[in-house]
C-alpha cells in the first residue's frame, strides 16, 4: 500500500509551534506568555523565529541596559571566562572587590553584598532589618501599597499587591502595607515592633509612580526620629534608568536637603549585569557590618564572571554618557507620551515617570477592548507587538517603556510613531 505523506507545514510556523510545544510539555506554566518565540537580538532590536524584527522598549523588563548582543559584554564574558568563572565566597577575588568599590563610589560610604537576583537582594535587606531590630524585639517592616519586592515567600509578603499572595497563604509575618507617598500614614503605622520602612523610588509593577521629594525626605527624618532603617528597592528603577545611578538621586536633584539624603540599605539587580543574572544590596556605613560571618551567604553571588561583566557595563555607561541619554531622550519620550494623552484622551489617560522608566496609563473602558476578558494593558501590548514594538504591561491599565540606556533618537521616534498608530486605531 502506498504511504501518503502529508505536506510539511511552513518552516517558520513549525519553529514557533515546536518551541511552544517544548514549553507546554516541559516548563512549569507559571507565566502568562505572549505568543512570541524570540531568537536573537542586536542593539535595541530583537527578532522572533519567523524573522520579524521588534523595537524592544522593554529591555527584558529593565535588564538589557546596553540592548542585545552588545560586543563589550561578549568580550568581558569571553575574557574573564578564560581566567576564572567561579570560586566560592570563601576566597577573595579582585573583580568583586572592584565592583563593590564602584557601587560605593556612586552611592556613599557603605558596603555591598552580591546576590543572584533582585528578590535575593531584597531578602538580604529583610535580614538586615531583622538583625538591626532583633535585640529590642523589633522585626516588622512597613512597605507600600502597590509595591513589588519579588516572588520569594518573604518577597510576596512584602509586596503590597494581593494578586501575588493568592494561593500562598498564610503570609510570612512581619510586613504591613501603607499608602505610597503618604508620610502621615507611615508615621501612624509605626508600632513598637517596627524596625524598617521599605519603598521603591519609582513603583514599577505598581504602575510607574515616582516617590515625591517631600515623601523621601520626610521618611528619612521619620526613620531617624524613630530609630528605624530606611530601605529602598531600586531593582527596577535604579541603575541610571531615571538619569541618575539611583532613582532617589534624580528625584531629589536640586531639592534643598536632597544632597544629604541617603537610605540605610538599597537593593539592586536587573541592569547591573546587563542581562547576566546578578543582584546586590548596599548598606550604609553605620550598619554595614551587621551581617557578619555566618549570617548571610550565597553560592553564586559575586562570581568573577558576573562582576567582570558589571564592571564593563559601568565603563560603557560612563564612556558613552548613557545617564545623560536616559535623561534627555527620556524627557523627549515623556513629552511625546503626554502629547498623545492630550490628543487622544479617550484612549490615553496620562503619562508619567522619569528618564527611561515611563508609564502610559490607558483610559477606562476603551470600546475596542470590551469584547475580551484580558486587561487593557495586555491587549494594548499585544497590538504593539503586532506593530513591531515590545512594551511591558504594569497592572491592568498601564504600559511601561523601559528601553535600553543606549536607545538612539531615531529609535525613540520610531517607538512613538508606532505607539501613536496603535492609539489612533483605538479611537
Amino acid at each position: 500500500m502506498k504511504e501518503i505523506i502529508p505536506s510539511p507545514p511552513p518552516l517558520v510556523h513549525n519553529q514557533f509551534e515546536a518551541v511552544r510545544d517544548l514549553f507546554s510539555k516541559n516548563v512549569v506554566p507559571s507565566y502568562g506568555r505572549f505568543d512570541l518565540a524570540l531568537s536573537h537580538g542586536s542593539g535595541s532590536y530583537i527578532f522572533d523565529v519567523a524573522g520579524k524584527r521588534y523595537l524592544d522598549l522593554g529591555s527584558g523588563i529593565a535588564v538589557c541596559c546596553l540592548g542585545h548582543a552588545h560586543s563589550a559584554i561578549t568580550e568581558a564574558l569571553v575574557e574573564q571566562s578564560r581566567k576564572l568563572i567561579h570560586v566560592s565566597n570563601l576566597y577573595f577575588t579582585e573583580p568583586q572587590g572592584r565592583l563593590a568599590a564602584e557601587i560605593v563610589k556612586r552611592i556613599g560610604a557603605g558596603k555591598v553584598f552580591f546576590s543572584n537576583s533582585g528578590a535575593e537582594a531584597n531578602e538580604g535587606l529583610f535580614k538586615l532589618a531583622r538583625k538591626f531590630g532583633h535585640d529590642e524585639g523589633r522585626f516588622e517592616i512597613l512597605t507600600a501599597v502597590n509595591s513589588f519586592h519579588g516572588r520569594t515567600m518573604a518577597g510576596i509578603a512584602a509586596t503590597g499587591q494581593d494578586k501575588v499572595k493568592k494561593g500562598f497563604e498564610p503570609m510570612m509575618p512581619g510586613f504591613r502595607h501603607i499608602p505610597f507617598n503618604d508620610l502621615a500614614a507611615a508615621r501612624n503605622a509605626i508600632s513598637p515592633a517596627t524596625t524598617a520602612i521599605l519603598i521603591e523610588g519609582v513603583q514599577g509593577e505598581g504602575g510607574v509612580t515616582p516617590a515625591t521629594p517631600e515623601y523621601l525626605l520626610g521618611l528619612r527624618r521619620l526613620c531617624d526620629e524613630k530609630k528605624l532603617l530606611l530601605l529602598m528597592d531600586e531593582v527596577q528603577c535604579g541603575y541610571y534608568r531615571t538619569g541618575k545611578f539611583q532613582s532617589f538621586q534624580r528625584i531629589l536633584e536640586g531639592v534643598p536637603g536632597g544632597e544629604k539624603f541617603l537610605p540605610d540599605g538599597i537593593s539592586m539587580a536587573k541592569s547591573l549585569g546587563g542581562g547576566f543574572p546578578m543582584g546586590a544590596f548596599w548598606v550604609r556605613s553605620p550598619y554595614a557590618d551587621l551581617l557578619g560571618p555566618g549570617t548571610h551567604a550565597t553560592t553564586f553571588g559575586g562570581t568573577p564572571l558576573a562582576c567582570a561583566v558589571a564592571l564593563k557595563i559601568f565603563e560603557v555607561v560612563e564612556c558613552e554618557h548613557l545617564a545623560e541619554n536616559a535623561r534627555k531622550l527620556g524627557d523627549w519620550l515623556k513629552n511625546e507620551l503626554e502629547r498623545l494623552a492630550k490628543t487622544y484622551p479617550t484612549v490615553v489617560k496620562n503619562a508619567r515617570g522619569l528618564g527611561f522608566m515611563l508609564g502610559l496609563e490607558l483610559a477606562e473602558k476603551i470600546p475596542a477592548f470590551a469584547s475580551s476578558d484580558k486587561s487593557a494593558a495586555v491587549q494594548f501590548t499585544s497590538r504593539m507587538q503586532a506593530a513591531g514594538v515590545l512594551v511591558i504591561p504594569a497592572g491592568t491599565q498601564v504600559i511601561r517603556l523601559l528601553p535600553p540606556l543606549n536607545l538612539k533618537p531615531q529609535e525613540a521616534g520610531e517607538g512613538i510613531s508606532k505607539i501613536e498608530e496603535v492609539v489612533k486605531s483605538l479611537v
